[in-house]
């Protein structure tokens, strides 16, 4: 064969030109920014590669004219090929899982048998106890019915008329006198035992009221929250408005106010105070490194480096780290400290029991009995509050009435102006009244003489005889306080105490020659 009929048969291989060079180069820059922006490579995700190729498949088909058809073909083939391959990835997994059930079904069953075998046991016991339990209500229905089958006689008298009074000899017991003072002192006792029974015992249906109360109280709770979370959003988005205008007019003022504002977001965007959304504040991960680790340090971690620590829980609403690190890590305890807490508490009104139990914590570490004392009475643990009183006998009677000042819970005045455990009690009724009266605490005053006066004279008497620190004049001044609010009756029977007692007279307006230091009680 010739040259010529050799090159008249050869095929040579296409000239690629300077057009179809670009479009392959661009087809390339195409394929890696979607590999990088889709964050996949040749071994997976899949799904996306596969997407990425199909496109660029798409593109050369619509470049070239020559080859169109043939390559349309081969393109409809490579569909055909990855579907296949989809669906038989599809089948191998569910029959995966299949094959993984049938192989736990042996297992499941013995689990199952061994369940049924528990609960049937548990059954037995239920119902031997549920025999035994219809055994002890029927034999209580015939007691019933044999006491109510009796005959039941009602006697006018228990015991005999004639017999002597006990607790008085045969001639008080026809004393007039004495027998009024024995009826008084009946009287006296009754109404304290009532007293006692209306505070000890209260009825059914104020349990379903204090409920229904709570429930209300709640959504009223859960309003506020909702409404406190808008308005600090709100006053936020002011602050930064504020701020911006306040940066803009201390400036040149060059460019407007709202391109001003875009660019400070756009700042705080790229500089957020050291803080990334979605992750914890470094400072309280450091916090919390140096505080779970002072177990291991020979000396506590110290007061200061404790406050800001605390400080940076609470600003970062963590009460739970908090709390687990005064309850458990070694630190060093300062006012400051306590401080913090308790004006976290007033704020967070849902967490303020706990923040003042974290308190009251750290003030007794201190030694502040005072603020330890005022968050007891806060929780409202009187009794407790009463023992730590006891414990501790540096209070004054000027801290008691700081104290009632602070916290003026009935219940807390009550104790400290009556005996406690045997011991006198720690304030004076009279001085207590006087000063809430004084402080315009009235209402808190009246609900003391709505209490005090419901127990009748016998206890104003008691009150007044077991009080060595209020004198005549401030018990005067005690009943014109009653007979100004409306308890005439108190007033009476505070004036009658005072006249009966040894050695006190009336003092009138007109004598001025009375030394009011002659009245003495005896």
């Amino acid at each position: 064969m010739s040259v010529q009929e050799i090159n008249k048969h050869a095929v040579l291989p296409p000239i690629i030109s300077r057009s179809d060079k670009e479009f392959l180069e661009s087809m390339q820059r195409y394929i890696i920014a979607e590999t990088e922006r889709v964050g996949c490579n040749e071994e997976g995700p899949a799904d996306e590669y596969y997407i990425i190729y199909r496109n660029v498949f798409d593109k050369v088909i619509e470049y070239v004219t020559a080859y169109k058809s043939i390559l349309t073909s081969i393109k409809k083939e490579y569909d055909a090929f990855i579907e296949t391959i989809k669906e038989s990835q599809k089948t191998a997994f569910c029959l995966h899982g299949k094959l993984k059930a049938l192989a736990a079904e042996p297992i499941a069953l013995v689990y199952h048998r061994k369940r049924t075998i528990q609960l049937e046991a548990k059954m037995r016991v239920i119902e031997n106890n549920s025999s035994q339990i219809q055994l002890q209500i029927d034999q209580m229905k015939q007691l019933r019915a044999e006491y109510d089958a009796k005959e039941v006689k009602y006697h006018t008298f228990s015991k005999d008329p004639s017999k002597p009074i006990p607790g008085m000899t045969l001639q008080e017991s026809v004393s007039l006198d004495a027998l009024t003072k024995y009826l008084k002192h009946l009287e006296d006792k009754y109404a304290e035992i009532k007293q006692v029974m209306l505070k000890k015992y209260v009825p059914v249906q104020r349990k379903a009221d204090l409920d229904e109360e709570m429930m209300v109280t709640l959504k009223r709770r859960d309003l506020a929250e909702n409404l406190n979370k808008e308005l600090q959003f709100r006053h936020q988005r002011l602050q930064i408005i504020s701020n911006a205008l306040t940066s803009w007019v201390k400036s040149d003022m060059s460019s407007s106010f709202q391109d001003f504002v875009e660019q400070i977001q756009k700042t705080k965007d790229l500089h957020a105070v050291g803080k990334i959304r979605g992750k914890p504040f470094p400072l309280l991960l450091f916090f919390e490194a140096i505080f779970s680790t002072s177990h291991a340090c020979r000396r506590p971690i110290d007061a200061e480096l404790t406050l800001e620590g605390i400080q940076c829980g609470l600003s970062e609403k963590r009460l739970d780290l908090v709390i687990n690190w005064v309850t458990q890590e070694r630190l060093t305890f300062s006012e400051e400290a306590g401080d913090v807490i308790y004006d976290y508490g007033e704020q967070d009104t849902y967490n303020k029991a706990k923040c003042l139990a974290l308190a009251q914590m750290i003030y007794t570490e201190c030694g502040l009995h005072k603020k330890a004392l005022l968050c007891l009475c806060k929780q409202g643990q009187i009794h407790g509050a009463m023992e730590y009183i006891q414990q501790f006998k540096d209070f004054t009677s000027d801290d008691l009435m700081d104290l009632i000042k602070l916290c003026p819970h009935t219940e807390l005045i009550q104790c400290l102006t009556r005996e406690w455990n045997g011991k006198p009690p720690s304030l004076s009724f009279g001085l207590a009244i006087l000063h809430l009266f004084s402080v315009d605490m009235k209402k808190v005053g009246i609900k003391l003489l709505q209490e005090i006066s419901k127990g009748g004279k016998g206890i104003v008497e008691h009150l007044m005889i077991n009080d060595p620190f209020c004198s005549l004049e401030n018990w005067q001044e005690v009943a014109n306080i009653c007979l100004q609010n409306g308890f005439d009756r108190l007033s009476r029977d505070i004036m009658s105490i005072l006249r009966s007692q040894a050695g006190v007279t009336e003092i009138s307006q007109e004598d001025d020659t009375v030394n009011l230091m002659e009245h003495v009680f005896w």
